[in-house]
């Protein structure tokens, strides 16, 4: 682990000029470079990214990469979409958004970036937006795409792909006010049609979708409940995960060790690695970045970020995590226009 190797030595009794010797000389090292490769946690620290020109500072906002281009997008308040080349390491302005949107996350699907289970306006009412949006980087324009149920309407929302089909599970209904939903659905694309899957083990809020392999995971989240005055309070630590092979949810026995929420999570075999956020704990957010791997259940920890953020989104790109923009303290603010990377 950690990216140790350790010596392999092998003794034979016969030639390794033979041929079943040198097959199985091969397949012993490729099990090990590969084992070795699934198994390194970054060493880190994370390192400041610079651009040439500096992006707007944002929170409550989309961080997503399609086409080896990086773009930010929504926040309170915000309505211009930024887009970030890599290969130029420059920020391009790509014009605004058809509305306000914030609390989402960000899906790259099909060469276009979109928009699900939104939600606009200002606290602690924000009303979750009816219809997809859906943005075209070549031709730089934002259509509508499909309505959202009625009956299904909530922001706050872990989006994902999977075999061509777009899922959006749990999220609240009321903004921070009230009405946590389990919700789990399905829109098929070729059909323009939603359809109703088996509720997650609980509801949760602020929370991001990840999957590896054939597994939803669900980490991290709250319920916002301002209704009551607890609006951070209520993370949550279970670690929910939907076999798409069997149909069934299960609740791992590790929950997350750093309770929060606003967190932003990825994969890479074998990890679910989960970043930032905030909680009632502290003032200043979450920095921390806690990888769960899935091969024994166990939680480990990767470099902490240089800066503290919650309500962004994190890209894993060429071998590199990249994390941009966000709050730097819980609630609103102070806003980041900041990115970092950690080799990987």
């Amino acid at each position: 682990m950690g990216g140790q190797r350790f010596p392999i030595i092998l003794y034979f009794s016969y030639s390794i000029e033979s041929k079943p010797m040198k097959k199985l000389i091969g397949m012993v090292f490729g099990l090990a470079i590969s084992f070795a490769s699934f198994s390194q946690i970054p060493s880190g620290p994370w390192q400041v990214l610079e651009p040439s020109n500096a992006a707007l500072k944002r929170h409550e906002s989309g961080f997503v990469e399609c086409d080896g281009k990086f773009y930010a997008l929504g926040g309170r308040g915000k309505k211009a979409i930024e887009a970030y080349n890599p290969k130029t390491n420059t920020w391009e302005n790509l014009g605004d958004t058809p509305i306000e949107f914030h609390h989402f996350q960000a899906l790259s699907f099909q060469h276009e970036i979109y928009v699900i289970c939104a939600f606009t306006g200002g606290y602690p009412h924000e009303k979750p937006i009816e219809n997809m949006l859906i943005f075209n980087p070549k031709t730089k324009t934002w259509r509508e795409g499909a309505k959202i149920p009625a009956n299904r309407l909530r922001g706050s929302a872990g989006i994902f792909a999977y075999k061509n089909k777009i899922y959006a599970v749990c999220g609240i209904k009321d903004g921070h006010y009230d009405g946590h939903v389990s919700w789990f659905d399905v829109f098929d694309p070729k059909t323009n049609t939603w359809t109703q899957l088996p509720d997650a083990p609980r509801a949760r809020d602020h929370v991001q979708a990840a999957m590896l392999g054939d597994k939803l995971y669900m980490v991290g989240g709250r319920n916002s409940h301002a209704a009551i005055g607890k609006v951070l309070d209520k993370t949550i630590a279970e670690v929910d995960v939907y076999d798409f092979k069997t149909g069934a949810w299960t609740t791992l026995p590790n929950g997350l060790p750093t309770l929060r929420a606003g967190t932003c999570t990825l994969t890479k075999y074998p990890y679910v690695i989960v970043l930032q956020g905030e909680s009632t704990k502290q003032v200043p957010a979450h920095a921390e970045v806690e990888a769960l791997d899935v091969r024994t259940n166990e939680w480990v920890k990767f470099p902490s970020l240089l800066q503290g953020r919650h309500g962004t989104s994190t890209i894993l790109y060429k071998n590199k995590l990249y994390i941009m923009a966000g709050s730097a303290n819980r609630g609103g603010g102070p806003e980041l226009n900041t990115m970092e990377y950690l080799p990987w």
